[in-house]
C-alpha cells in the first residue's frame, strides 16, 4: 500500500513506460480494406471517406508496389451492368477480385490478400444473398453460391477468404467447398459477430452496395445483443473458422473483449467506414490530433483482444510508426 507502493515509479520516464508496455500497435497486425472497380485506369474517390479511393485493378497494382501496408482485404465493386438478381459476377474466373489477386500477387507476391465473400455488391437488389419469389434471403440456397465464389478466390491466390454475408452455416459450406476444391490450405476470417449497425453508412457509399428495399437486419446482428455475438462467433469456430472478426470496432470493444475470453482463436476487428468517417472529420474541424487519436483509438481495439484490426487508417499509421 502508498506510501510503499507508488504506481507511478513505472510512469516516470518514456524508457520505462515502453518496458512495461502491455499491448502496442504494429504494422503487421493492420489490415487494409481496399475497394477495386473493373475495366482500367479508374479511380474514383469516396465522398463519403476522405481519403479512400475506389481503383481499377491496374491502379491498385500499382498502388500495392509503393504501399507500407502489408495486408488487404479487397471488396468488388462491379457496374451497375454488372449486377443481376443472383450476384453471378462474383462467380466469374475473370472477375474483379480474382483479377485483383492475380494482379496484386505478381507485383507483391508478400502481400497477404483477404478476400470479401459476399453477394451484396454484386446483386442488384443489394441483399447479402439469393431471394426466394417472396423476396426473403434464402439462406440454404446462398451457401453453395457463396462457397464456389470463395473457392474461384482461392484457385486466384488469394491467401485468405473472409464471407461477410451473415448467412447460417456460411463458415461450413466455405469450408466443405475449399477442401473439395483442393484449398484445403485456405483459411476462413469469418465476420462472426457482424452487427446490423449504422456506422456502415459510407462503406455501402464506396462499395455501392446498399439494399435495393427493406434492410439487413434479419441476418445481421441486433446491436443490443451480446450474449447472441458470443453464441453466433462460437458457431462459426465450431464450423471451421480460423479466424473470428467483431465488425463494428470501437463501438463494441465490450463483445470483442468476452469473446477474446472465449475463443483461443485469432481475433481480427473492423474500425469500420463510419467509425473512420467520424475521425477523419472531427480531425479536419480541428476538435483533435488525428495522428494521437488514430494511434489511441487502434491501441485500444488492441487492448479489448484483436490481435488485427482493420482500418482505412493503415497506411497512414504505418507512416506514423515508422516515423
Amino acid at each position: 500500500m502508498y506510501p510503499q507502493t507508488r504506481m507511478r515509479r513505472l510512469r516516470r520516464s518514456e524508457g520505462l513506460r515502453r518496458l512495461a508496455q502491455e499491448t502496442g500497435v504494429r504494422p503487421e497486425s493492420l489490415i487494409l480494406p481496399a475497394f477495386v472497380l473493373s475495366g482500367k485506369g479508374r479511380a474514383e474517390p469516396v465522398r463519403s471517406m476522405p481519403g479512400v479511393v475506389r481503383l481499377s485493378v491496374d491502379l491498385l497494382a500499382e498502388r500495392a508496389e509503393r504501399s507500407q501496408a502489408s495486408a488487404l482485404l479487397l471488396f468488388g465493386v462491379p457496374g451497375s451492368g454488372e449486377k443481376d438478381a443472383t450476384g453471378s459476377a462474383a462467380l466469374r474466373d475473370d472477375g474483379i477480385i480474382p483479377s485483383a489477386v492475380r494482379a496484386l500477387k505478381s507485383v507483391r507476391p508478400d502481400l497477404t490478400l483477404i478476400t470479401d465473400v459476399c453477394l451484396c455488391a454484386y446483386t442488384e437488389h443489394g441483399h447479402c444473398g439469393l431471394l426466394t419469389k417472396s423476396g426473403e434471403v434464402d439462406n440454404d440456397a446462398t451457401l453453395s453460391v457463396l462457397g464456389r465464389v470463395a473457392a474461384g478466390h482461392a484457385a486466384a491466390g488469394a491467401d485468405m477468404v473472409a464471407p461477410s454475408a451473415m448467412m447460417d452455416g456460411q463458415v461450413g459450406a466455405l469450408r466443405a467447398s475449399l477442401d473439395n476444391s483442393g484449398k484445403s490450405e485456405t483459411p476462413i476470417m469469418a465476420y462472426a459477430a457482424k452487427f446490423a449497425s449504422s456506422f456502415y453508412g459510407p462503406f455501402r457509399d464506396a462499395a455501392q452496395s446498399a439494399p435495393g428495399f427493406g434492410d439487413r437486419r434479419a441476418y445481421q446482428l441486433p446491436p443490443g445483443n451480446r450474449r447472441e455475438a458470443i453464441r453466433d462467433a462460437l458457431l462459426d469456430e465450431a464450423e471451421g473458422a480460423d479466424w473470428l472478426m467483431v465488425k463494428p470496432a470501437m463501438a463494441y470493444l465490450d463483445v470483442l473483449a468476452e469473446l477474446r475470453g472465449a475463443t483461443r482463436l485469432p481475433l481480427a476487428a473492423y474500425q469500420v467506414s463510419g467509425e473512420y468517417a467520424m475521425l477523419k472529420h472531427a480531425a479536419a474541424a480541428g476538435a483533435f490530433s488525428e495522428r494521437d487519436v488514430v494511434l489511441e483509438a487502434i491501441l485500444c481495439i488492441r487492448r479489448a483482444g484483436a490481435d488485427a484490426v482493420v482500418t482505412y487508417y493503415a497506411e497512414e499509421v504505418c507512416k506514423w510508426l515508422a516515423e
